[in-house]
């Protein structure tokens, strides 16, 4: 999702739930469904920042409550900035690297798949990332940390935007190449584009035209695209432009998909709480499920312990002003 300056007033503990016994869940309709956890990578004007103050991790409990209701996918919002303090040739801090293992260990034991997710924007302490080499042993130190656990999903970054679109591509290669050097070999991978990553304007805003060349030796590789369906598209409205608009905003980059012969995922979608966004959303889903053979899967923004009563997409177990509205509809689309 796009920047929202969103500061969580009230202090969370980490939430250490056991994980439950492993057991394969995998979307009826979809390979991969679930939500996006945030909380990580709140907290962003305060750098490092202290956890329970400026971030918290997801609640443990509520994605056990997730993979109850047949969601399989979580995508788990960090920042490099807390795992890499000031160089992001630094030493991984081993704290927020514990709680991200955490994190993922318990959604993996559970059979679901854990997406990580630098959420970023391409900018690292808010300057755009120009150290191709340098980013590629990032995503080494990292991925190395998670190599062997094949339920793991490396998303390369959050949203790249109002960068050169040849160096957005050469930054998600690097990426891919990072992950792969680390012998992480049976783990998908997910590289986003420029201008947001918009499923609507993938093909208008140069995504189109030079996303499709990268390689990924495993085949393994995911073109993640988000979309919102408020009148610009930034997730900042719970009012959605019609109720046939999800459809609509995929039908370009559905056929930029088969055309050439790629895999997709949305990576972040919502509707408001009204029977607008649900048709709206509803429709989306199922022009995916139609369009199955490029379209893998969609990731619902977003749940997490600090995104309170207010936010207008909030899926978070039970208070969240989506939860019931909404899990009826999403089940339909899950295991």
């Amino acid at each position: 999702m796009r920047p929202t300056f969103f500061l969580a007033a009230t202090a969370a503990s980490l939430a250490l739930a056991a994980p439950a016994a492993k057991q394969e869940r995998a979307a009826s309709q979809f390979k991969f469904f679930g939500i996006n956890e945030s909380g990580p990578e709140f907290g962003e004007t305060n750098l490092p920042g202290t956890l329970g103050t400026d971030y918290v991790w997801p609640n443990l409990t509520t994605i056990g409550t997730f993979v109850q209701q047949g969601m399989n996918t979580f995508r788990v919002n960090f920042l490099m900035e807390r795992l890499t303090e000031n160089s992001m040739n630094a030493t991984l801090n081993a704290a927020y690297l514990s709680d991200l293992k955490n994190t993922v260990n318990n959604i993996t034991a559970q059979g679901a798949y854990a997406m990580i997710v630098p959420h970023n924007y391409g900018r690292f302490y808010s300057n755009i990332i120009t150290d191709v080499s340098g980013f590629q042993t990032w995503w080494q130190q990292l991925a190395t940390q998670f190599a062997s656990n094949e339920k793991v999903i490396f998303d390369v970054n959050n949203e790249f935007h109002d960068m050169e679109q040849s160096l957005v591509v050469q930054l998600n290669q690097a990426g891919i190449n990072g992950i792969r050097a680390a012998g992480a070999t049976s783990q998908y991978i997910t590289v986003e584009g420029n201008a947001y990553t918009g499923a609507w304007s993938w093909v208008s805003s140069g995504n189109g035209a030079t996303m499709g060349n990268l390689t990924d030796p495993k085949g393994l590789l995911i073109y993640q695209m988000h979309q919102y369906l408020d009148s610009d598209s930034s997730g900042t409205s719970a009012t959605c432009v019609s109720s046939t608009i999800g459809a609509e905003r995929l039908q370009v980059a559905t056929q930029w998909l088969k055309t050439n012969s790629k895999k997709g995922i949305i990576g972040e979608y919502a509707g408001g709480d009204n029977d607008v966004c649900k048709t709206a959303v509803k429709g989306m889903l199922n022009h995916m499920t139609e369009n199955s053979d490029v379209w893998m899967g969609a990731i619902w923004w977003a749940a997490g312990p600090w995104w309170g009563d207010s936010y207008i997409f909030n899926l978070e177990p039970k208070d969240g002003i989506c939860f019931n509205s909404y899990m009826t509809e999403l089940k339909q689309f899950s295991a």
